[in-house]
């Protein structure tokens, strides 16, 4: 579906974005995870063809941003960090002139916009001026003049940012509904939506792809195995500890805050080499202490992190690679900057 071969971006002499090599397959959700400034949004906007690249090729059904541009944004649809919205006109009219311009047949238009309306479940609002709305509904509107063409590419900018936690669980319902229909890239600093959205995760780190693959390969390749956090009541501090770290598998259990108020309840967080749920929860009452909440965290962040090279070093680290690259830029990479696409 989208193919992407030593995929360069410079500005000037600063490079942005390269080298990248992927392949994304037709019906896949990849989430992009990466620092501010790794390269995530020009890897969007190259791949929505609203950036020309450097260097490199990109192919999205087999057409080539660079030399057949309209091919491809007749199959991609697009939703910028800052949705492309007009607040003087209404949702439905909004969406009938996104239809139009994505040269969806005039008699089309009307039932395209009323699919996209179902969708995204905008029904309640299409009547109403898009500057009125919430943050949430406008997110919405930007999603659906993003599929009312029907792209088979879809990319989303941060669908996520600034929704509060409802609509961050509708958000992430509505953009699952796009799997298989449609191929979907979409960037997110939220972690655990990434994790709860995607098929495969893209790390960008200074512009390359650090690491690619499922969260399950991710846990695997950096031996996070299993962390749970265990809530009880009762039960000596030591005494508590004790059982624990008696349980086969468990490496190690510490205190952590409380998660709820009460007296004599403590919350402990268990780190193990697999699966010790139950163990830890017999454990637990054999020492006649009271689980009130087990809960499994997911450590996609401190993956990433891990990966990433998190925290002082890591900072160190980068700073380097940045030095050494400037000192051994190859002369050539200035004659091969290309003027920069005109926005959809």
């Amino acid at each position: 579906m989208i193919e992407i071969r030593d995929l360069y971006k410079y500005y000037g002499d600063r490079r942005a974005l390269g080298p990248v090599t992927a392949e994304i397959a037709k019906g896949e959700i990849i989430g992009l995870l990466g620092l501010n400034g790794a390269g995530k949004t020009t890897t969007l906007r190259i791949l929505a063809c609203d950036l020309l690249p450097t260097s490199g090729t990109v192919r999205v059904s087999g057409h080539d941003v660079v030399s057949a541009p309209e091919e491809v944004r007749a199959r991609v649809g697009y939703l910028p960090d800052r949705p492309p919205l007009y607040d003087d006109m209404t949702v439905r009219e909004y969406l009938a002139f996104a239809a139009r311009l994505r040269r969806v047949p005039r008699t089309d238009v009307s039932r395209r916009v009323d699919e996209v309306v179902e969708q995204t479940e905008l029904g309640d609002v299409m009547h109403q001026m898009i500057g009125t709305l919430s943050h949430g509904f406008r997110q919405r509107v930007g999603i659906a003049q993003a599929i009312v063409h029907r792209p088979a590419f879809v990319v989303l900018d941060e669908p996520i940012s600034g929704l509060d936690p409802v609509q961050i669980v509708e958000m992430r319902e509505l953009v699952r509904g796009l799997r298989g229909a449609h191929t979907v890239i979409v960037s997110s600093h939220i972690l655990t939506e990434i994790s709860e959205t995607c098929d495969r995760i893209f790390v960008i780190d200074e512009g390359r792809i650090a690491w690619a693959g499922t969260e399950k390969e991710l846990s695997s390749e950096f031996g996070q195995g299993m962390r749970i956090d265990v809530t009880v009541r009762g039960g000596a501090e030591e005494r508590v500890l004790e059982a624990l770290r008696a349980v086969d598998g468990v490496q190690s259990a510490e205190l952590a805050p409380p998660s709820e108020p009460g007296e004599d309840v403590r919350t402990l967080r268990v780190s193990a080499r697999g699966d010790v749920r139950d163990a830890v929860c017999r454990a637990l009452v054999g020492a006649d202490v009271s689980v009130l909440e087990l809960v499994r965290r997911r450590e996609l962040e401190s993956m990433v992190l891990a990966l990433l090279g998190g925290g002082e070093s890591g900072t160190r680290r980068r700073a380097k690679r940045r030095f050494d690259e400037r000192r051994e830029a190859p002369a050539e990479q200035a004659a091969a900057e290309v003027p920069q696409a005109e926005g959809v």
